[in-house]
């Protein structure tokens, strides 16, 4: 399973290695905070590899192990060659289930409050609460010419 933790919709591609070898398949399409079965029945392996795009903000979930991907639906077997193939090279995270037989990966938005949350903006996107206002009297008064000090004196 993969669950998407973030305010976005995710694109989900996963490579795996079984009885037949490599093996890349895409895309699931996985909507915000909800959560997606990949693959049905018990795991084959205790290595998976997965590459995510984040399809509302932009952005990917990536890593260094390099198998073949392409922009449509696919499954593609082996990861040699893929440029030669006609399909993109891709750079795939490793997960590591040591070898239960389920696997739940989270995607999370490390960063959503840097990108996301300004300082004394209730409300703000990425603060759980969109489109709440603040509350009367819990608000410092800004200082003109100084907006990231509000309410504090020099």
């Amino acid at each position: 399973r993969l669950c998407n933790n973030t305010s976005s919709r995710v694109g989900i591609a996963l490579g795996y290695k079984d009885v037949d070898g490599w093996t890349t398949e895409g895309w699931w399409n996985v909507s915000s905070r909800s959560c997606e079965t990949l693959l049905r029945g018990a795991l084959v392996a205790r290595y998976y590899y997965i590459y995510a795009l984040d399809y509302d903000r932009g952005g990917e979930w990536s890593g260094q192990a390099f198998m073949c991907s392409r922009d449509k639906e696919f499954t593609i077997k082996g990861t040699e060659n893929c440029l030669a193939r006609g399909f993109d090279r891709t750079g795939f995270f490793e997960v590591d289930t040591g070898e239960q037989r389920a696997w739940t990966v989270q995607l999370t938005e490390s960063n959503e409050q840097n990108m996301q949350k300004l300082p004394g903006m209730p409300g703000a996107p990425g603060t759980g609460l969109p489109g709440i206002p603040p509350s009367p009297g819990r608000t410092a008064p800004a200082t003109p010419g100084n907006p990231g000090e509000a309410g504090t004196k020099p």
